[in-house]
C-alpha cells in the first residue's frame, strides 16, 4: 500500500508546486482584506439657530403724548390734556386724534371753570378759564362754533380780577391785612401778570412784616 502511494503523492506534490504561483494570486485576490479606509468623523452638531429678539415697534410721540392726553382726560385733567393734545399736534400737525377730542376736552375746561365759579371758587374758576384762553386759538381748536367767544372768556376774569381786587382792598382798609394779601395771592395764582395785584401783595406783605415786629398794645 505504502509503495502504490508515494508516487501519487510525489505527483500530486508536483503539482501543488507548480501551480503555486496561481494560488497565491488568486489567494492574494479573493483573500487579502481590504485596507480599512479611515473613518470618517461626522462634523460637529450645532445648535438650532435661536432667532433674533423682535424688537417692538417705536411708540410714536405723538400717538404716545395723544395716549396720555386720553388718560389724563378720563381723569378730570382738562387742562393736563389739553397740554398733551398741543404737543402731540405739534410732533404731527392735523393728528386725527387730537382733532377728534380738542373741542371737547376745552369746552369742558370752560364749563368746569363756570361750575367753580358759581360754587365760590374763585382760584379754580379763574384757572379754568385762564387755560381756556391760552387754548381757544390752538389749531385745532374749532372756536367759532363754540357757545362762547375768546372775549366774552377774557370778560369773565378781568371781572373775577376786579371783584376780588375791590374784596382785597376793602380788607386792606379794614386792617384786615391777611385777608386782603389771600385775595390778592388768588389773582396771582391765575392771571400771575396781574401788575395792580401784584404791587398791592408788595405793600401789603410789607405792612404786614412791620406789624408783626412792632411791640404788643401799640
Amino acid at each position: 500500500m505504502i509503495r502504490k502511494t508515494l508516487p501519487s503523492i510525489l505527483l500530486l506534490s508536483a503539482l501543488t508546486a507548480t501551480a503555486l504561483p496561481g494560488c497565491a494570486w488568486i489567494s492574494k485576490t479573493f483573500h487579502t482584506a481590504p485596507s480599512a479606509k479611515p473613518r470618517a468623523v461626522s462634523p460637529a452638531v450645532k445648535p438650532p439657530a435661536v432667532p433674533p429678539a423682535v424688537k417692538p415697534p417705536a411708540v410714536d410721540v405723538a400717538d404716545k403724548m395723544f395716549a396720555e392726553g386720553m388718560a389724563a382726560l378720563q381723569e378730570g385733567g382738562h387742562e393736563r390734556a389739553l397740554e398733551l393734545f398741543s404737543g402731540a399736534w405739534q410732533e404731527k400737525p392735523g393728528h386725527a386724534g387730537v382733532a377728534r377730542e380738542f373741542d371737547g376736552a376745552l369746552l369742558a375746561l370752560k364749563k368746569n371753570g363756570d361750575a367753580a365759579y358759581a360754587q365760590g371758587k374763585w382760584e379754580d374758576a379763574g384757572k379754568r378759564w385762564m387755560g381756556t384762553l391760552r387754548f381757544i386759538t390752538h389749531p385745532a381748536a374749532n372756536w367759532r362754533s363754540y357757545p362762547f367767544t375768546r372775549s366774552e372768556v377774557r370778560a369773565k376774569v378781568d371781572h373775577l380780577s376786579a371783584a376780588l381786587t375791590e374784596k382785597a382792598l376793602t380788607a386792606y382798609r379794614r386792617g384786615e391785612v391777611p385777608s386782603a394779601i389771600a385775595d390778592w395771592k388768588t389773582i396771582l395764582s391765575y392771571d400771575p401778570g396781574h401788575e395792580e395785584a401784584a404791587r398791592s401783595l408788595r405793600t401789603a406783605s410789607k405792612q404786614l412784616e412791620t406789624l408783626k415786629k412792632m411791640p404788643p398794645g401799640k
